[in-house]
This record gives structure tokens, C-alpha cells and sequence, in this order.
């Protein structure tokens, strides 16, 4: 049976494994509402006894893109009054950055399958998993300094958490894409696997998390996971400000153009 969850969130769970799908093809650009139905499917699987692990897929090229900045926000201060940060949430978060914090609180092991690009806020997303099943065709990138931006959902700490502070370093400093054999390399992927397989195979690590005697597996994550979600949202409101800086710069009015026409961007430093 397939639960949906907003327009583009689908849960369908197969013995103890749910299969939560983004449906926003062909690149599942992050928005408030995308972020908010998500967190949502997450809490509901929480809350089903006979859910022991979620793997996390995306129909289309794309796991997910991160940001359209090519429209009006859907991610920032600057969203719909209504987008109001969840109960949970730190004080200062914004609508989007409330629901990362969600996401990094939900209590069931996620896998998340990757194809094609894991970008920006896409690859805040990715990080939120446990554990990462890639395709070589995966593309893994902090590419904020690209726009003129300042990193966000949580990257800045989840990053250097996985794979250590100087690659993180590189990746946001440069904007790199990290392909899927390095990004397996780095630790970043856990899994390698051709794109036709990629669900299977992430279906199979959940399946074996799944096997192992759930209330231990709820308690030694915990365990390796304690304080995560309240350092995200510590970390977001650090993000949120630099980002509210730097949103009326030159800079970032040139990197969105830039990114828009698939050049480098010119930047000045104002």
C-alpha cells in the first residue's frame, strides 16, 4: 500500500523497509513544501512498529538539484509568512533549514539511493541518511561559493562529520563535483553500484539494517547519532545569517546569473 505525502512525497513499505520516493522529476529541486511532506513521511515511518529502516529514492535524473533559483525563493527567510518553522524547530531557523532539522531527527536508519546530481541543498539532503547506495553517474557538490553563497541545511557540520574537515574544506571552497567513484573513496557513497541496480542494492543494505534486532539497532543509533540534530540546528541559524549577508551582494546577483548561463561567474567581492 503507497501513502502520499504532498504532491511529490510517496512512502510504500515492503516487509520492514519503507520506500520513501521524491517525485518532483526531473531534478527534485529542494523547496519548503517538498522538505516539509518529506519530514512528515519520515515521522509517519517513525511511528509505524513495523518500519525498521527507510531508504530514501528519487524519481528522475536527479536525487535531488538542490535550490531552483531560477524563480522566486522557495527556501529562505524570504518564504511564504505561512511556511512557519516546526514546533521542534531552533528560534531562529528559517521554513526551510526547520525542516532539515526534522529530517535529522527522524529515529528510523535511512539509506539514501543517489543518481545523477546530489547539489547544494541536495547534498544536505543526501547527508541526512545514514548511509549512501551512488551510481557512478552520481555528482556530489557543495557549490554555494559558486552562486556567491554561503553552504546551508547543515552542511558546514554534517560534511566534515563524514569525510573529514579538509575535504569538506575542498568541496566548499571550490565547489567541486565529486564523482562516484571518488565520492566512494572519500566515504561520502557507501555503495557503488551501476545506475539499473541502484535501488536494489539500496533496498538491500536497508533490508539488512532491517534484520538485525530493532530495538538494538534504535538504541546504538542513538547512540552514534546523540546531539546531531540539536548541532544542526545550532549550525543553521550560523548558516541562515552569513547566507542573509551575502544574499544582497554583487556577487550572488552575478552567480545567479552565471550559474543560469553555465559560465563562471565574474565576481567582484562586493
Amino acid at each position: 500500500m503507497q501513502t502520499t505525502y504532498g504532491p511529490n512525497v510517496t512512502v510504500e513499505r515492503v516487509g520492514h523497509v519503507a520506500a520513501v520516493t521524491l517525485n518532483r522529476p526531473p531534478h527534485n529541486f529542494v523547496s519548503v513544501a517538498l522538505m516539509r511532506s518529506l519530514a512528515d513521511a519520515f515521522a509517519a515511518v517513525d511511528a509505524d512498529p513495523q518500519a525498521r529502516a527507510i531508504v530514501l529514492q528519487a524519481d528522475g535524473k536527479s536525487f535531488s538539484a538542490g535550490a531552483d533559483f531560477s524563480g522566486p525563493s522557495e527556501t529562505g527567510s524570504d518564504a511564504p509568512a505561512g511556511d512557519a518553522p516546526a514546533g521542534d524547530a531552533s528560534p531562529g531557523a528559517t521554513p526551510l533549514y526547520a525542516e532539515a532539522i526534522r529530517l535529522y531527527s527522524a529515529r528510523t536508519p535511512i539509506v539514501a539511493a543517489v543518481q545523477g546530481a546530489a547539489i547544494g541543498a541536495g547534498l544536505g539532503l543526501a547527508l541526512v541518511a545514514d548511509f549512501r547506495v551512488a551510481s557512478p553517474e552520481a555528482r556530489f557538490a557543495a557549490n554555494f561559493v559558486k552562486l556567491g553563497f554561503h553552504p546551508g541545511f547543515g552542511i558546514t557540520y554534517a560534511l566534515p562529520r563524514l569525510i573529514g574537515e579538509q575535504g569538506a574544506a575542498l568541496m566548499m571552497l571550490t565547489g567541486r563535483r565529486i564523482k562516484g567513484e571518488e565520492a566512494l573513496a572519500w566515504g561520502l557513497a557507501d555503495d557503488l553500484v551501476p545506475a539499473e541496480d541502484l535501488r536494489a542494492a539500496a533496498m538491500r543494505l536497508a533490508s539488512e539494517i532491517a534484520e538485525s534486532a530493532p530495538l538494538a539497532v534504535a538504541a546504538t543509533r542513538a547512540t552514534l547519532r546523540a546531539g546531531l540534530a540539536d548541532r544542526i540546528a545550532m549550525q543553521t541559524d550560523l548558516e541562515n545569517r552569513e547566507q542573509m549577508i551575502l544574499r544582497g551582494t554583487e556577487d550572488f546577483r552575478e552567480g545567479i546569473r552565471a550559474v543560469a548561463e553555465r559560465r563562471a561567474g565574474a565576481f567582484v567581492g562586493r
